[in-house]
């Protein structure tokens, strides 16, 4: 029976292109879960866009001589780009500077407002001296005052998970300029987090499902929960739909606020666009519904404290009750997928510190589906994971080229050679049937990972199919048998369904070489539909236009099943599937990402 399922994808800051540390948080696993959920048949709804508000924004505009509008305008296209060559299927890719998007914010506040969970409180803001704007607090650090660790982020501390204010901080400095902040009176709304101590911790306690690291960090959250801001000094954001506050040009809603409920907005305007408005309730409001939100660790706060209490207080679900708002009741989370750090020598990936290897440049050398690989199979599900050219280099030349790719090449290499077409298997033996026997059973062990979020487990299982027929071939030495064409052609018949199968079982992982596999398995048409870019007005003022990621994956052939391969379909010699990297690649890196000697 088809599902319902939501792929709620962590949104990039539109500060500055995408670096691979990025995308292997949020970018790949979500991308291989849905297209993975889509193959199996369910309707999958994959949503996110640029996260464009904030003080950051401003100071990289600056920094360009552009203005803020101008600096997310092109980001938001740079990183659209990126994200299309990487593959990643989006329903709907868009951005938070849009009418709708606004519009979906200000209902849910007012939501909240009215429920009773938003409370006006003085407060001390900080202020950068040198120009007065109002600093944010990820941009200040100093020293936690509740474990000491060196390098609190003045929302949160890293080290021991505790949310912090700036004013908290043990010698707070702005990252932007090194200068000591100022701290000034101000007035803000913020978000009553103490009133959802008893509704999210009972929630919580329900989600025995998640990956440890991501529960036993949102349980910790709520046993000392405070109210936190929504609202902040400045004039770049969602403004606020409140008496004694709309009119106020430096009052806007906090960017973490408004870019939560993009996963929200988002869905709406894929409605919209598609021509049924009321289209994204099949997967917000149906109660049978999934939703699966895929992030990096450093932001499981928001999704597994923030959000659902945003949710709650919409639905009338936190401690002090309520009304449901305009949107129905919304269903909360069912999973919060999220990865540990991509790391480079050790340190987090950073584009402030130079520790950087971007999406582009790793997309124009290498193409996508090696990054792809590489994050599944070796990337951060679990615990923080080094990348490192070596093991690039030992991935794309061993796994990909050697196995994979020299799997698909003899297999049909020998049958067009032979055959001219797939044969048929006029004389199976046992070792033919076992081999098939294991690759269809593939299927349920495989998908049974990718129901979990287990991307390293499922793409090992794929590949040891992939072994499998290598050692079959080698042990059945078709190339030996001219005499017996009856007993090579049952081999090779055997060999290319195991190639069909396992084409279909690394589809997720590999998308682009999985179409291309299709194709020189004599196969016509779209197997794995790739994201388009689409110009296209905002919803709510013609005038604007931006670039969005849609697809057509509803046409494509590929199932998560195994198909019997079509006798006499047409084959012709194909080309090498993944080219091998020259190996002092693993010494000295390319030269835009060098080894440091």
């Amino acid at each position: 029976m088809s599902a319902s399922v939501l792929t709620a994808v962590a949104w990039p800051y539109a500060n500055g292109p995408r670096h691979i540390g990025h995308v292997s948080g949020f970018g790949v696993p979500s991308d291989v879960f849905s297209r993975y959920q889509r193959m199996a048949g369910n309707q999958v709804l994959m949503v996110s866009g640029t996260d464009e508000h904030g003080t950051p924004i401003s100071v990289q505009a600056e920094k360009e001589g552009l203005t803020t509008r101008q600096l997310a305008d092109k980001y938001n296209r740079v990183i659209a780009e990126d994200l299309q060559g990487l593959g990643l299927s989006y329903d709907l890719f868009t951005r938070t500077t849009t009418g709708n998007h606004y519009e979906v914010v200000q209902q849910i506040f007012l939501a909240l407002h009215r429920n009773g969970y938003v409370v006006p409180k003085t407060t001390t803001g900080a202020i950068s001296p040198s120009t007065g704007r109002t600093l944010p607090d990820r941009y200040i650090e100093g020293t936690c005052p509740i474990c000491g660790y060196d390098g609190a982020r003045g929302d949160q501390c890293d080290n021991c998970g505790n949310q912090l204010d700036p004013a908290d901080l043990i010698n707070p400095v702005s990252r932007i300029n090194g200068e000591t902040p100022e701290f000034v009176e101000t007035e803000h709304l913020f978000l009553d987090l103490p009133a959802f101590t008893e509704s999210l911790g009972k929630w919580l306690s329900t989600r025995t499902g998640w990956r440890p690291n991501v529960l036993k960090f949102a349980q910790n959250l709520v046993e000392d929960m405070r109210p936190r801001a929504i609202s902040r000094d400045l004039d770049w954001g969602v403004p606020i739909p409140l008496d004694g506050w709309r009119d106020q040009p430096m009052k806007r809603f906090y960017v973490w606020f408004d870019a939560v409920i993009g996963y929200l907005s988002a869905s709406v305007e894929w409605a919209r666009r598609t021509g049924d408005a009321d289209a994204w309730k099949q997967w917000w409001t149906d109660p049978s519904a999934k939703a699966y939100y895929f992030m990096g660790k450093d932001n499981i706060t928001f999704h597994a404290q923030i959000w659902p209490t945003l949710l709650m207080g919409h639905n009338g679900q936190g401690d002090k009750g309520g009304s449901v708002g305009p949107f129905g009741e919304l269903n909360l989370p069912d999973e919060i997928v999220s990865s540990e750090f991509l790391t480079m020598s050790g340190s987090k990936f950073s584009t402030s510190r130079g520790t950087v290897i971007y999406v582009r440049d790793f997309l124009r050398e290498f193409g996508p589906d090696t990054l792809r690989y590489f994050i599944s199979v070796a990337g951060p599900e679990n615990q923080d994971t080094d990348f490192t050219w070596d093991e690039f280099v030992r991935r794309t030349n061993f796994e990909l080229a050697n196995e994979w790719g020299n799997l698909v090449n003899r297999s049909i290499s020998m049958a067009a050679k032979n055959n001219g077409a797939v044969p048929a298997p006029t004389a199976p033996q046992a070792a033919d049937e076992e081999l098939k026997a294991l690759s269809r059973n593939a299927f349920e062990t495989v998908g049974g990972h990718l129901e979990r979020s287990r991307f390293k487990a499922a793409a090992q299982e794929a590949m040891r199919v992939v072994s499998a027929a290598n050692k079959y071939l080698s042990d059945q030495e078709p190339w030996k048998l001219r005499e017996d064409p009856d007993r090579r052609d049952a081999v090779l018949h055997t060999a290319l369904q195991v190639v069909s199968d396992a084409n279909t079982l690394l589809t997720p992982f590999l998308p682009h070489s999985a179409q291309k596999v299709h194709e020189l398995l004599g196969g016509t048409g779209v197997w794995s539909a790739q994201p388009e870019i689409r110009e296209v007005p905002d919803l709510d003022d013609a005038s604007v236009e931006y670039p969005v990621l849609m697809g057509e994956y509803a046409a494509e052939q590929a199932a998560w099943r195994s198909t019997d391969i079509e006798v006499g379909r047409p084959l012709s010699k194909p080309t090498p599937l993944f080219a091998k990297l020259d190996p002092k690649l693993a010494e000295t890196g390319p030269e835009w990402a060098p080894i440091e000697s």
